[in-house]
């Protein structure tokens, strides 16, 4: 008796089920079926999935969005760029086909997998709740556009392995964030009890990047009925509304409060020190770095942290003259003697990097844009020559850290201590031979930590003279020409006193 062959055998649930959808379908039903095959197999799918799962979430499924869209883009580069066409091989068929409509084109092992994989597994490894979120909706688009491969566990498994690979690749460039990478901010300081608001005098700053809206303000004063708000608008003097607000809250015995970015949160960390009195940070800014590592990811979590009176303590870095007498919180350069910072200060090319790569991360994901934005500046700008505790150096930037910063390498992202005393210095070297071009390549291939091209320390105080080129200074994005060329960076430790909840340990992004 002849053997049978492989379409022979007994088929499994798999291909029982593969078989219903390429057996015979009424026409709609054939039409529709095709379009959706091919929607699955275009890469656009991903960018749609993507998009609809960072607009229905927060920060977490925007990084696990682009997670998964950087998954998806490694396995597309490897299908179409690295695989061998003489590798090339019929996929196996439920039914026969004329030679004319079988696949020819070279792909990965069951690349629609490959691709479910990729996307399904970055996404998981930034947020496993979203994660489990899009599984069924990778694997449906996997069983559609590759349901011929799918009776075949080898080819599965392939593009299985291939996906989660390029998935655990994208931490190369891009490490995953810690579930509870708030800053501990050791150790905890009692602050005032505002139950409903009474005695806190908010500051919002609508142009920060806030959604301002009713409904915004009535949420405030819902949590907060007692508390006084008062809005920046387009003519007003920040800094004079900072400080009446502090003035008032020091009288009440309260508190200062700030709604707004990154920019708006500095000029209200100096009132506060100056003023002496505990500040409530409400995240409204676009990115909101200093409220993600403090940990005040809503309205809500500063609201409790307010009524029951929980805070902690952090540093703010310094850059002053040598001979700076002003008091903290003193105007910066341009036309006073000392500049504080709660997250970053930087020279050369970097606040132009870091603009350059958020004009575009949202569209190609971080690293992309990063290396994008890196290579325009490199093309366009021009080293400083500066002396940096006595030793002379050509750099493309220096960038310094309020408190160690997370992942080591070019693109520091988070703290988890924000009073460790330390400034987190990173200075990229220009003085070397082919400074550029090694540059690059190290940011392409992840290892720009292990560098000659990068300088990396942790110092409690740097003194800093330019002596070539123009000194752009940047502090906390916020960029500034300077008077004076010589600066000495260093801390005022635990300077400021700020609420966050006694549970914001346990957290998750």
């Amino acid at each position: 008796m002849k053997r049978p062959g492989r379409l022979g055998k007994i088929p499994g649930p798999g291909i029982r089920v593969a078989a219903a959808f390429a057996g015979p379908q009424p026409g709609r039903a054939r039409s529709a079926l095709a379009l959706l095959r091919r929607a699955a197999g275009s890469e656009a799918v991903w960018l749609g999935a993507a998009a609809a799962l960072g607009a229905s979430g927060g920060r977490s499924a925007r990084r696990a969005a682009l997670r998964g869209l950087g998954s998806v883009a490694i396995v597309t580069a490897v299908s179409r760029t690295l695989v061998n066409p003489a590798a090339r091989r019929p996929r196996p068929l439920l039914r026969p086909r004329p030679a004319a409509e079988r696949p020819l084109a070279a792909s990965l092992p069951a690349s629609p997998l490959a691709s479910a994989a990729a996307f399904a597994c970055g996404v998981a490894l930034e947020s496993p709740r979203h994660g489990l979120a899009v599984l069924p909706f990778a694997a449906g688009l996997a069983h559609l556009r590759g349901r011929g491969s799918l009776g075949h566990r080898g080819r599965v498994a392939a593009g299985v392995v291939v996906g989660v690979g390029a998935a655990l690749l994208t931490c190369r460039w891009w490490p995953v964030k810690p579930e509870a990478a708030a800053a501990a901010a050791p150790p905890r300081r009692p602050a005032p009890a505002l139950p409903d608001g009474k005695g806190l005098h908010l500051v919002v700053n609508p142009s920060s990047g806030v959604a301002w809206s009713k409904d915004t303000a009535e949420a405030l004063r819902t949590l907060l009925p007692e508390a006084s708000i008062t809005v920046f608008e387009p003519g007003d003097d920040l800094v004079a509304l900072l400080d009446e607000a502090a003035g008032r809250a020091l009288a009440d015995g309260g508190a200062l409060g700030v709604c707004g970015g990154d920019g708006t949160v500095n000029a209200g960390s100096a009132t506060a020190a100056r003023h002496h009195v505990p500040l409530a940070v409400f995240p409204g800014g676009t990115f909101n770095h200093f409220a993600a590592d403090l940990g005040n990811q809503s309205l809500e979590d500063v609201a409790r942290a307010i009524r029951a009176g929980e805070a902690v303590t952090a540093d703010v870095g310094r850059a002053s003259s040598p001979a700076a007498t002003a008091a903290p919180g003193a105007p910066g350069p341009g036309g006073a003697e000392q500049q504080l910072f709660l997250n970053t200060f930087s020279i050369g090319v970097y606040s132009e990097l870091v603009h350059a790569r958020e004009r575009l991360e949202k569209r190609i994901g971080k690293w992309p844009a990063l290396t994008v934005g890196l290579a325009k500046v490199l093309a366009t700008g021009s080293p400083l020559s500066v002396v940096i505790n006595g030793r002379r150096r050509s750099i493309w930037l220096l960038f310094a850290g309020n408190g160690i910063y997370h992942p080591a390498g070019f693109a520091p992202t988070y703290r988890t201590q924000l009073d460790d005393g330390l400034l987190d210095v990173r200075a990229v070297d220009a003085g070397t031979p082919l400074a550029r071009t090694r540059l690059l390549l190290a940011v392409l291939s992840g290892t720009l930590h292990s560098s000659r091209v990068l300088t990396t320390a942790q110092v409690r105080r740097l003194e800093l003279e330019v002596l070539e080129g123009e000194p752009h200074f940047a502090y906390d994005g916020e960029v500034t020409d300077a008077t004076y060329r010589r600066l000495v960076l260093d801390k005022l430790p635990k300077a400021i006193t700020l609420y966050r909840p006694a549970d914001q340990e346990q957290w998750l992004r």
